[in-house]
């Protein structure tokens, strides 16, 4: 997209009002360290953060009819956002919308929604240290693998294991190992209808995942690729008149 890309940063809000532990780490929110990291990148033309507790949910139309890649951080309040308007999110990705879906997003709506399946998995989040992760790139010619080394070592994080529920990836980009011994498919990609889906697992809210420059690129890189393809001229789906050939 030669204008550069509209990103809004979907964060659920609740944890940097309630524990202490993420308030030191984020005291602007995670979603605005992931914006101000984002709104410096080449390419990227607007970065606007929102969140639960704004108007509409920070899901108004002027909102998506706006956004190009959003980015969803949720764990606590997934119930809260309404069904009105995760339907709203899961429409505008099939009508071309990129959908960054970070950590414990995966039990979002709207992911949810869009994969069809629980979405759920294994969880291990050892004695409040959590345990050293490594995230191996498994398809180095990706684009969301470009500039990422053969691996993002990760000192303290929260486990996640397979058995993954979601739908076959499209693409499978990064494998996890964790030090109790757990792998999980930490970066899955999957069309849907015209726009794609990018999951993406490093994130908890008490450990500094979103200050390292590593995990940041990566999900620069899922925006990116998440992008919208703008078709040129034509009719994408419908009925078309007249017919490109002469039909007899």
């Amino acid at each position: 997209m030669s204008t550069g890309i509209r990103v809004t940063v979907w964060n659920e809000g609740v944890h940097e009002k309630e524990l202490p532990r993420c308030k030191e780490l984020y005291p602007d929110g995670m979603g605005r360290a992931i914006g101000r990291y984002l709104e410096k990148q080449p390419g990227i033309a607007s970065v606007r953060c929102v969140e639960l507790d704004d108007p509409d949910q920070g899901l108004s139309d002027d909102i998506l009819d706006t956004t190009d890649v959003m980015t969803w951080w949720g764990h606590c309040a997934h119930d809260r956002v309404t069904d009105e308007n995760a339907a709203k999110v899961q429409d505008r990705v099939l009508n071309g919308m990129g959908l960054v879906v970070l950590h414990s997003g995966h039990m979002s709506k709207p992911f949810r929604r869009l994969m069809g399946t629980g979405c759920m998995l294994k969880w291990r989040e050892w004695r409040g240290v959590g345990e050293r992760e490594r995230l191996w790139v498994v398809d180095p010619a990706h684009p969301i693998a470009d500039g990422i080394p053969e691996y993002i070592e990760i000192p303290h994080a929260e486990m996640y294991g397979e058995h993954f529920d979601v739908p076959q990836p499209d693409q499978l980009v990064f494998i996890s190992w964790f030090q109790g011994g757990d792998v999980f498919r930490s970066g899955c990609c999957w069309h849907r209808g015209l726009g794609k889906v990018f999951y993406f697992r490093p994130g908890h809210e008490t450990f500094p995942i979103y200050h390292q420059e590593e995990v940041l690129e990566v999900i620069r890189n899922g925006a990116k690729w998440a992008a919208p393809t703008r078709v040129r001229g034509g009719v994408q789906r419908g009925n078309i008149e007249p017919p490109l050939e002469q039909i007899s």
